[in-house]
């Protein structure tokens, strides 16, 4: 739980754990708990893979490498590239700072229209009211909400406006109805799972300064989600 975060950070302190992955919804706060961070996450305002040694914290955000290793895959060129972005999260910082550092233009959404507004001005893109609104002339548009997690939730926007030349990335681990929708109409898709593969190779390295094939790691994942399936 959120307001047992704290308590769970000083006691891996105590314990003499040497690295940790974080996930939603405490990447924030590992960052302010933490004792110093590198420029990414600093920049992010996000920290999502931290480093205990002697006594102190040290908080790295990798989320934006994966990111930009996996969407290289769907559109190796971002620069100058029309990106939309779904979503104002701790997720959603880490792929805006790494389509600002690629040079891309990027339109931001969110449900909540402050919190968009608030991170549009702190990594200088647009605020859009509505997806549809710059949805024909972009050609990335990522997700970064947890929207899609379950098949009933309701659609980010009309699906049915997708086209063909729509480049879809959903950052959660699984073909969601975003990423359905977007093969019937054609679209290149690609779903989070190698996002997060990539982010914990970094992780990895940060940890032990050692370097793991990523297809060590894919074939890895892929035989435990088998397993897991099978069980």
């Amino acid at each position: 739980k959120p307001e047992d975060f704290e308590t769970a950070f000083l006691g891996f302190k105590v314990i003499g754990v040497k690295g940790l992955n974080i996930t939603l919804p405490h990447k924030e706060k590992a960052l302010k708990l933490s004792d110093l961070a590198d420029e990414h996450a600093q920049s992010i305002g996000a920290a999502n893979t931290l480093k205990f040694e002697e006594g102190r914290v040290y908080a790295y955000n990798t989320d934006w490498i994966g990111f930009l290793k996996s969407v290289g895959e769907l559109l190796p060129d971002l620069k100058g590239k029309k990106v939309l972005v779904l979503g104002a999260g701790g997720s959603s910082r880490a792929v805006l700072y790494a389509l600002r550092k690629e040079g891309s233009k990027v339109f931001l959404w969110n449900r909540t229209k402050e919190k968009a507004l608030s991170l549009c001005k702190e990594f200088d893109c647009s605020f859009v009211e509505k997806p549809e609104e710059v949805l024909r002339e972009v050609e990335l548009v990522v997700n970064t909400t947890s929207v899609g997690l379950r098949d009933e939730d309701p659609p980010l926007f009309d699906y049915s406006k997708l086209e063909p030349h729509h480049r879809l990335m959903d950052i959660i681990y699984r073909e969601t109805p975003l990423l359905k929708a977007g093969k019937e109409k054609g679209c290149l898709v690609k779903d989070g799972l190698d996002m997060l593969l990539y982010q914990g190779i970094e992780s990895f390295r940060i940890w032990t300064s050692l370097e793991v094939p990523y297809h060590v790691v894919k074939g890895a994942v892929v035989e435990y989600l088998h397993g897991y399936l099978r069980a």
